[in-house]
């Protein structure tokens, strides 16, 4: 009998396949059941080799050596998961399979994770895509039942093909050359170089502003106070003597009500969440960085099914999801949320493009709750935050809009404007989410040609402040729309820049941000971000137009048109060769230098240069500043030991005869201490026991807390982890 094999992007995605289609035989790496088999990736199992791959000579990074061009690039299988490579390999190549699902995520990215696999292995079979938004049972089910021809998404697959080899092209090349050049560890990128630009863009704005002082004026009638405007609208003005000349004016005059006028209007909710609007609501209200709530969103969509696919740069629903609202307002069983999603199923959903329309929608559309019901306590703290953003907005959009009453009056004294308005609520709509009512604000009894006394008047100063720097959310922000930091003059570009995105996808800009932390060449200074030495230099050191964000949004575009079928893999991909080929020769030609800013006095014992202090993620080295000698030794190594005080993981120091532990808190130990120590915790009945002691002494302590804390009492019981 023939079977499929269905290919998961990851383990619990695979396992949740399995669960829906019935393949209950567990085998390793893999279910099977009566006509399916279901296996899995752990993301990529393929990648595109290195440049050792061609050459045994580029083991070695050597400038003259450089552009390394392939004529196609070779792909490879990573090392780590090579096991279960093979294990889906073998399944492929099994007789009885005769067609190919491939089941990972829904995106250029998840096309290219099966086809490299499909593409190494030497598959031709039959090849059908499953595409679904959520992973709840119902929408595993309709996908089965609706599967797409694998020739459908083949540009997806070209484009996918064309964005890593285009990234390897220039990141490999520009990176060797810009290390063996200066001699440090230096890399560029199509999409971090410009993220730095506009770090480094801002900086340069707020190192060169210069307050400038402007002044306001207020007057006092009755109970209100009246701001002076200018003839342009303007409460600010740039001349003190302007407005001590209108102070002077005015002074003893009555002031004569021009008018009163009062409208109607109205305020709509904000737009469905995509995953960059989510990322920076959660970084600015909960503190996550744009990495965690990506972490924290995956987990919902994979392991709750809470939500639907969090990778999507949509805002909109498409149609075909309007007859499922219903069902989605009745999963919600978060208390707060239970009863607003009871009264909005009460009425017929009142639908507007405002949240539905299918031509805003990419491959998938805005981030809302499945079907599928979750309780409160089966979420951590942080899960249960980010899943309730996400129903709040839902609710929002499916809610009448908040409708209000504003009232203006306008006043003259000596000819010059004066004006002061308020804000009535007369429904709440969807703000009574989180607002249950809202206090009237009581407006004066007043009708236009009033002469009014005025009471007392103020003069008002300030100056004008700087941009503020970049946070991750405010950075996210920019990257996804890097239009509005170029200038009027580029049209056409701003519009590409509108038009595909910006800088990166939804799914690769936290990790962008993550890895420029990472390699120290941006760091965060409170919640601002800053570039380091490294990365001011480094930006000084690539090609100019790499800093530009217009170039990655040119590629962008064409990348585009490659998933249309409107433009060859090939064409492209010759474009990024000759590229690449000038990156190398300008970064060659170039006469700047580089300053390592981590030296320190220690020099190398095998060749005598300084050597640098390099931290990595278990610990620090010292590395030897000449890439050619590449002697290292370490100087510390965080271990899994923790910190008596603080509970922190420790770090080991020193040379072997004389190590010792020491802590962030300031706690210091010697080998000799920490052993000893050790050995009577083990003597005092091992590791169960002390485990067992601890819980005890937590549980004492807790309790004391409560005895002394009336909110801790209150607490009790409350899951947030």
């Amino acid at each position: 009998m023939s079977k499929r094999l269905v290919l998961a992007e990851k383990p619990s995605v695979g396992k949740e396949i399995a669960r829906v289609l019935n393949c209950n035989n567990k085998n390793n790496g893999y279910f099977e059941g009566k006509d399916t088999i279901v296996t899995w990736a752990f993301g990529h199992l393929v990648t595109l080799g290195d440049p050792e791959v061609y050459d045994d000579k580029f083991k070695h990074w050597i400038l003259e050596d450089l552009p390394i061009l392939p004529d196609r690039l070779k792909t490879v299988v990573i090392r780590q998961s090579g096991k279960q490579y093979s294990i889906v390999k073998n399944l492929m190549q099994r007789n009885d399979v005769n067609e190919i699902v491939i089941a990972t995520d829904a995106g250029r990215e998840g096309e290219l994770v099966a086809r490299w696999v499909i593409e190494k292995a030497h598959i031709k079979k039959t090849i059908k895509r499953l595409w679904i938004s959520s992973v709840t049972d119902k929408a595993i089910r309709e996908g089965f039942k609706n599967l797409k021809p694998g020739k459908d998404y083949e540009n997806l697959f070209h484009a996918a093909t064309a964005r890593a080899e285009s990234d390897w092209l220039v990141g490999i090349n520009g990176t060797r050359a810009l290390t063996t050049k200066y001699n440090a560890q230096l890399s560029l990128g199509r999409v971090q170089t410009p993220t730095l630009a506009l770090i480094s863009d801002r900086e340069e704005l707020i190192r060169k502003f210069k307050a400038i002082p402007f002044f306001g004026l207020k007057i006092f009638v009755d109970d209100l106070d009246f701001i002076l405007k200018s003839k342009n609208g303007e409460s600010r003005f740039f001349d003190e003597n302007e407005v001590n000349k209108i102070i002077s004016d005015i002074k003893g005059k009555d002031a004569l009500v021009l008018s009163v006028e009062k409208k109607s209007k109205k305020q709509y909710p904000d737009k469905l969440y995509d995953l960059t609007t989510l990322q920076r609501d959660a970084y600015t209200r909960f503190g996550y960085s744009p990495k965690l709530t990506l972490s924290i969103m995956q987990k919902l969509y994979e392991t709750h099914k809470a939500l639907t696919y969090p990778r999507t740069d949509s805002r909109h629903l498409t149609e075909d999801i309007v007859g499922t609202l219903n069902e989605r307002l009745k999963a919600i069983n978060i208390s707060n949320y239970r009863k607003i999603a009871f009264n909005i199923l009460r009425q017929p959903l009142k639908i507007t493009k405002h949240f539905v329309d299918g031509t805003k929608v990419s491959d998938h559309h805005a981030i809302i709750p499945t079907e599928e019901s979750v309780r409160g306590n089966d979420l951590s703290f942080d899960e249960r935050r980010i899943y309730e953003l996400v129903v709040q907005r839902f609710l929002e959009v499916l809610m009448p809009p908040s409708e209000y009453e504003e009232t203006k009056i306008s006043l003259s004294v000596d000819s010059y404007l004066f004006e002061t308005s308020f804000k009535n609520v007369t429904n709440l709509g969807f703000k009574s989410i989180y607002i249950e009512n809202e206090e009237k604000t009581k407006i004066p009894n007043v009708k236009a040609r009033q002469h009014l006394k005025v009471r007392d008047y103020k003069k008002t100063s300030g100056e004008t402040k700087p941009p503020e720097y970049f946070n991750e959310a405010s950075l996210l922000g920019a990257m996804e729309n890097p239009s509005k930091y170029i200038s009027d003059d580029e049209k056409k570009l701003k519009k590409i820049l509108t038009e595909t995105g910006g800088l990166g996808t939804v799914a690769t800009r936290a990790e962008i941000i993550e890895k420029l932390f990472q390699t120290k060449l941006m760091e965060k200074k409170g919640k601002a971000i800053k570039l380091t030495k490294k990365g001011n230099q480094l930006l000084k050191l690539v090609p100019k137009d790499l800093k530009s964000p217009l170039l990655t949004a040119e590629w962008e575009q064409d990348l585009r048109a490659i998933e249309k079928g409107t433009l060859k893999r090939d064409t492209f991909i010759r474009k990024m060769k000759t590229y690449t080929i000038s990156v190398v020769d300008e970064i060659k030609k170039d006469q700047k230098s580089f300053k390592h800013d981590n030296l320190t006095n220690t020099k190398c014992p095998k060749c005598g240069k300084p050597m640098m202090s390099v931290d990595n993620k278990n610990g620090k080295s010292l590395v030897c500043i000449d890439r050619a000698c590449g002697y290292r030794e370490r100087i510390s190594v965080v271990t899994n030991a923790r910190c008596p005080q603080c509970h922190k993981k420790l770090e080991l120091r020193g040379p072997k005869e004389k190590q010792f532990f020491i802590c962030s808190c300031g706690y210091k130990e010697s080998m000799a201490s920490f052993e000893k120590r050790k050995k009577e915790r083990s003597n005092q009945g091992g590791k169960k026991d002390y485990v067992d002691y601890m819980k005890k002494q937590k549980q004492k302590e807790k309790k004391e807390m409560q005895d002394d804390n009336p909110f801790a009492k209150a607490l009790e019981g409350i899951k947030f982890d």
